[in-house]
């Protein structure tokens, strides 16, 4: 009996896949009943870097201009869906889980054509075209937000699946190895900058601002640049006399937060999902040209819950003015973490494992 696992294109779609496979394996599930559905971007890594198979279709995403490759797209999923289906009725498959992309609708007909049951998973507030269209085919759309709740069928609120070391985050445990590993002092305030996995720039440059208005021994700042600035912003932190690190990427992420006193980030969903987690004051600033305003309904719940502060992309220059205030209120800081952990959902990976488990036991 295999488990099914469709998640493809970012890390947004993938990293909770793995978590959630993850988690089914620490339950006593073999990593050779699990097998990933993908493409050929960061899934081709990742996938088999954590210990599963991964079988690849040729398959891309509707392309939202008027483009001649659209007229294609609907023998391409036929195509795809030939190819899963021989591959799950050979793992013999009972379960599937889709967690957005462009796999996801040939892997849930191909399940459906086995007969075997449907999920998905939707890391957004607003959900995607593939998750909307393959919704009526579940058994349960689970949701990372409430918001997505009333715009899938058979809709359950779990939060977004997070690897281990959040769901047991304990940041007074963690935090003097993270400064360590920063090279960061004890006593500073430190900022933390995350603009998601490419970065960030409009985030890089108003963190030049803000370091340019502080007293070298105020704050720290801790800036994830992304790769495709790191050459930017490393020679203006290094000249800084605030102790300014900046570094491309960071694998572990429990690190950066539990380094951090503020963060100021965007507004993915995995990101906004961490801040819930890890209970950290943010100011957040969602990406402007994001799909259908996806970045700025992802943090709506956090924002009305008191855990972060959010500014528009067009008015940026309140971004240094929010974290300077931050930085001198720490009754603020203490309530906007305390608001933020009451409505994280560390045990998501846990919640969806569960399910999954009695619908391959009960299948």
């Amino acid at each position: 009996m295999t488990y099914a696992f469709a998640a493809a294109g970012t890390g947004g779609h993938v990293y909770p896949a793995l978590a959630t496979a993850d988690e089914l394996v620490s339950t006593g599930v073999s990593r050779d009943d699990i097998v990933f559905f993908g493409g050929y971007r960061m899934e081709t890594e990742a996938v088999p870097g954590a210990g599963y198979e991964l079988v690849r279709s040729d398959i891309r995403g509707l392309r939202r201009s008027l483009s001649p490759d659209n007229l294609k797209l609907p023998m391409v999923v036929r195509k795809a869906t030939r190819e899963m289906e021989v591959v799950m009725r050979r793992r013999n498959v009972k379960v599937v889980i889709a967690f957005g992309g462009y796999v996801a609708v040939p892997a849930a007909r191909a399940g459906s054509r086995i007969g075997a049951t449907i999920f998905l998973h939707e890391q957004n507030a607003i959900p995607g075209l593939a998750n909307r269209y393959i919704s009526s085919r579940t058994h349960t759309s689970f949701v990372a937000f409430p918001e997505a709740a009333t715009r899938l069928r058979h809709a359950k609120v779990v939060g977004n699946p997070l690897r281990p070391p959040f769901v047991s985050f304990d940041r007074g445990a963690l935090r003097a190895q993270a400064r360590r590993r920063y090279g960061l002092a004890d006593d500073f305030i430190v900022i933390g900058v995350l603009g998601g996995s490419l970065g960030a720039k409009v985030l890089n440059d108003v963190t030049a601002r803000i370091v340019a208005d502080v007293d070298p021994g105020e704050i720290a700042v801790l800036h994830l640049t992304g790769k495709i600035h790191i050459d930017d912003v490393r020679p203006e932190a290094e000249r800084s006399a605030v102790a300014w690190r900046a570094l491309a990427f960071e694998e572990e992420m429990q690190h950066f937060y539990a380094a951090a006193d503020i963060v100021l980030s965007r507004a993915g969903a995995l990101t906004v999902s961490e801040l819930a987690a890890t209970g950290t004051p943010a100011v957040v600033v969602p990406f402007a040209a994001g799909t259908a305003g996806h970045q700025a309904a992802n943090v709506a719940h956090l924002e009305a819950a008191g855990g972060c502060i959010v500014v528009p992309e067009g008015e940026i220059d309140r971004a240094a003015v929010e974290i300077q205030q931050l930085v001198a209120d720490p009754a603020r800081r203490a309530a906007m973490a305390e608001a933020a952990a009451k409505v994280g959902r560390p045990d998501a990976a846990s919640v969806i494992a569960t399910v999954l488990r009695e619908a391959a036991r009960d299948h």
